[in-house]
């Protein structure tokens, strides 16, 4: 529809739903409803740079780095930190992650905002580069 001749806009391609029966939500939604006409799913991202090598030696600067990357290939395909409706953290040590949870909270909202998409963190054993600490995939919803 078009706002312009009179008709009310399209609603958003995202809503975060949130139900008080369930525990408050801190870093995620419980759930994401798409409403969008094109879905992007992004591939796994870890700390990796241009050159393919490893940028930081500690979780929060790889997490800065994956997500930095994460978001670039959403902005490539037409997308912004609002259209995300998913985002799943793979960790190689979860008790890490979660020491480092109010700092790596700090680095999504200045990377991405307040709006969170859905999420899950995964331990695993390791990631495809021995080095990496932390992987992040997922996938947007634009209008």
């Amino acid at each position: 529809m078009n706002p312009e001749r009179g008709n009310p806009p399209d609603p958003a391609p995202l809503t975060r739903v949130n139900p008080p029966g369930l525990s408050p939500p801190r870093g995620f939604s419980h759930a994401v409803v798409a409403t969008g006409s094109r879905v992007v799913f992004l591939a796994g991202q870890t700390a990796l740079d241009a050159d393919g090598k490893v940028v930081g030696d500690t979780l929060p600067e790889q997490f800065e780095r994956a997500l930095t990357n994460l978001l670039t290939a959403l902005h490539a395909a037409g997308g912004t930190p609002a259209d995300l409706a998913r985002v799943t953290v793979y960790a190689t040590d979860v008790a890490d992650y979660r020491d480092h949870a109010p700092e790596l909270g700090r680095i999504w909202r200045t990377s991405a905002g307040r709006d969170y998409p859905a999420m899950a963190v995964v331990g695993i054993a390791r990631l495809w580069d021995d080095r990496a600490l932390v992987e992040l995939d997922g996938f947007a919803v634009l209008p």
